[in-house]
């Protein structure tokens, strides 16, 4: 088969031929079992994670709530909800269904984060939220997945356009700019980040050319800095990340973070005996969650943290190589990024290797909607997974 011009060859070809001496151990249009590494990965982590929001979060349910226990039950119901979406996606839902959703999926998260603008659950400063009286829904979480098969059908479908700008990459680009223009005004400067993020790897990786992205990628650099620099608060959190220590009140809850982070040493103080979760470290079974894994499990405990990071992001990738057609490579690439761009910028915020921004880290942070969208995205990933290419070696 010929690669087309601009791709990378594990994403180009519409078939990798089998290495001499093996053999296909089933029709490849029939799915097979799921990865069960990249199940082990999805578990493992959403387990430590409900044990941390278990630990982290005592503190805060007392105070707010009277019920020590009371975020950690919210999230095990969450938890069970998701798990069984997952399942639902994995075994039963048919793939065809999945790829007919890109269309009307966008637009019902369009219209959502319209909504967040127009009768948010938020704070008058923060309209990230829905009201649905039962609860409250963030779409920004599953605009996320929308937005990624969304390009992956548009890649996979518009190939004689993605090398041109006014037709190829135009459209996308307004796409994602409604997006992040409806986050930035709840206001939310990391979700946009992160849908720049996605947006630019698949690009990236669906064979538009470098240069268009490079233009494009500097001219979003630029109008970072410009929000930035006319922001009072976003200006603050860049000169605190710059130097924390000369901003002690402001400053105060990553300043609290590298004190967690660096009293669990290399084993932690043990689990439930942190200190920070006693209201030192504010919110922190939310996004600061990796602060009180470190306390209480040291550097053994975010050693594993990134042990099962490496092992989701590859068997994500393994997963989206593998696929047969290109849209099936394109979306479960772009599933992959889903997870594992939030988990890098969250890492990366709570040791303040980057300015803070409010990033949720999936499968750990207390959170209905991020939970719940990890688990979705999971799933559709584990769906893809069932159809990849497998070999066994030939016996004669």
């Amino acid at each position: 088969m010929s690669m087309d011009a601009g791709f990378s060859p594990s994403f180009a070809a519409d078939f990798r031929p089998a290495r001499p001496g093996c053999l296909r151990t089933r029709d490849e249009s029939t799915p097979g079992a799921p990865d069960w590494l990249l199940m082990a990965a999805v578990l493992g982590m959403l387990g430590l994670g409900l044990i941390m929001v278990f630990s982290a979060s005592i503190g805060a349910g007392e105070a707010l709530h009277h019920d020590p226990y009371y975020f950690f039950k919210r999230q095990m119901s969450i938890a069970f909800m998701g798990l069984a979406l997952m399942c639902l996606i994995i075994w039963l839902l048919p793939r065809s269904l999945i790829e007919l959703l890109q269309y009307p999926a966008l637009g019902v998260c369009l219209v959502l984060l319209v909504l967040c603008l127009v009768a948010p659950a938020g704070t008058p400063k923060a309209k990230r939220w829905l009201n649905l009286y039962v609860a409250t829904l963030q779409p920004m979480e599953f605009t996320k997945i929308a937005l990624v098969c969304y390009l992956g059908y548009f890649f996979s479908n518009k190939q004689h356009l993605v090398k041109t700008f006014n037709r190829g990459l135009l459209p996308l680009f307004i796409v994602t700019g409604t997006i992040c223009v409806l986050l930035l005004l709840q206001p939310d400067f990391g979700a946009a980040v992160v849908m720049c993020m996605l947006l630019f790897f698949m690009c990236l990786a669906g064979g538009a050319r470098f240069f268009y992205l490079c233009i494009t990628g500097l001219l979003a650099a630029a109008g970072a800095w410009l929000l930035t620099i006319n922001s009072g608060y976003r200006l603050l959190r860049l000169n605190i990340f710059l130097d924390p220590f000369s901003y002690p009140e402001k400053a105060y809850q990553i300043i609290q973070s590298f004190l967690a982070l660096g009293s669990g040493g290399i084993s932690g103080v043990g689990l439930g005996l942190g200190k920070a979760k006693l209201l030192y470290l504010p919110e922190i079974h939310t996004d600061f969650i990796i602060a009180a894994l470190g306390e209480e499990l040291g550097l053994i405990g975010i050693s594993a943290v990134f042990a099962l990071i490496l092992l989701l992001g590859w068997r994500g990738l393994r997963t989206a190589m593998l696929q047969n057609d290109l849209r099936g490579r394109l979306t479960a690439f772009g599933l992959t990024l889903v997870l594992i761009i939030p988990m890098l910028l969250n890492l990366a915020v709570v040791s303040s290797s980057i300015p803070a921004k409010g990033v949720a880290m999936p499968f750990f942070s207390y959170g209905g909607s991020s939970l719940l969208s990890s688990l979705i995205c999971a799933g559709l990933l584990l769906k893809y997974s069932r159809y990849a290419r497998r070999e066994k070696a030939h016996v004669d």
